[in-house]
């Protein structure tokens, strides 16, 4: 399902990385980093609901409104039952939409945010999400004390939280239209190859989006996808190619750009709900600010499996959800 929207804009956002993301070549586009794991904190989830609460916080500051003023949240995490969210939510006591869509989870959150600021039932809507390395690790494969060792196309989650506000006031980034992705199933069971499980999702999302649209490739300074990683990546283009007759020139990937993966111990790249964001509420919109990209298409994936599907050895589906950024100046 495509919509396009006439009036629905990001006025502002707020990003929080870790330590290794503010190591990494966009470190200095976030707007805060920790230096450890912990954040002052005894366990890692813990350590994740401070994070998400200090972003949503640090972004009601810069935009000078009380919470009472946000008509809804709209947030998920990687945690069973979006625990880093909820927490979050009943501090802030703001009406609350918790979401799931894996690594997929900030498009779809804008997705939902644009369509009720379009329809006139809300004006000021906040989109955040958090992931945190320890805590995912330990959720979905072994604690990191474990020691495990990984095969390269794994990825490395992502710590970091990030936080946007929609609304109908105008502002340099507008979204004009956003494509709710269909489940799509590969056939493949390896978890730890969540490049190769998701690209066909994000393939078919881009294809619906431009037919829907109709736009071609051409037509966008960037199609950003997150979070396939470097194999992934590759596999996107040639699916792509193969299946859609489509050549994608201008494509790059959050996952790719988040760290520098030639160097930095991450494996294929990063992953997690707050990568895609971290790098588009960052550098992207910077970019745009400046009229350096004009057009960008975000396309964030997710892999839809849990610990039960996986011991079960079950097949694993995967969502991508698309969003349009267009700068205004």
């Amino acid at each position: 399902m495509t919509n396009t929207y006439n009036n629905v804009y990001i006025n502002d956002t707020i990003t929080i990385a870790g330590p290794y993301e503010a190591k990494g070549p966009l470190g200095s586009y976030f707007d805060k980093s920790y230096k450890d794991l912990y954040f002052g904190e005894k366990a890692w989830e813990l350590a994740e609901i401070k994070m998400l609460t200090n972003c949503i916080e640090m972004l009601l500051d810069k935009i000078k409104m009380k919470n009472n003023k946000i008509d809804a949240l709209i947030s998920g995490d990687l945690l069973n039952q979006n625990i880093s969210s909820n927490f979050t939510a009943a501090k802030l006591g703001i009406p609350m939409i918790g979401i799931y869509a894996a690594c997929s989870t900030s498009t779809l959150g804008l997705i939902i945010a644009s369509n009720m600021i379009n329809s006139g039932v809300a004006k000021n809507i906040i989109c955040s999400v958090s992931s945190h390395n320890c805590t995912s690790e330990k959720q979905f494969r072994q604690p990191v004390e474990y020691g495990g060792p990984k095969p390269k196309r794994a990825t490395f989650t992502v710590t970091g939280a990030a936080s946007a506000l929609v609304s109908s006031k105008k502002s340099k980034i507008k979204i004009t239209s956003s494509t709710l992705g269909t489940v799509v199933d590969a056939g493949i069971k390896d978890a730890f190859h969540m490049g190769a499980v998701m690209a066909p999702a994000a393939a078919k999302t881009i294809y619906t989006h431009l037919t829907n649209t109709k736009t071609k490739v051409s037509d966008y300074d960037l199609i950003l996808t997150g979070d396939l990683g470097r194999y992934g990546k590759d596999i996107l283009k040639d699916y792509m190619k193969e299946e859609y007759n489509m050549e994608l020139n201008n494509l790059d990937d959050s996952a790719c750009m988040i760290y520098d993966i030639n160097n930095q111990e991450v494996y294929a790249g990063g992953s997690g709900p707050a990568c895609i964001p971290l790098v588009t509420y960052g550098y992207i919109l910077d970019k745009m600010r400046k009229g350096e990209l004009k057009k960008v298409l975000m396309v964030a994936t997710g892999s839809l499996h849990s610990q039960a599907s996986v011991n079960l050895k079950q097949t694993i589906p995967a969502v991508s959800h698309a969003i349009c950024l267009e700068a205004t100046l």
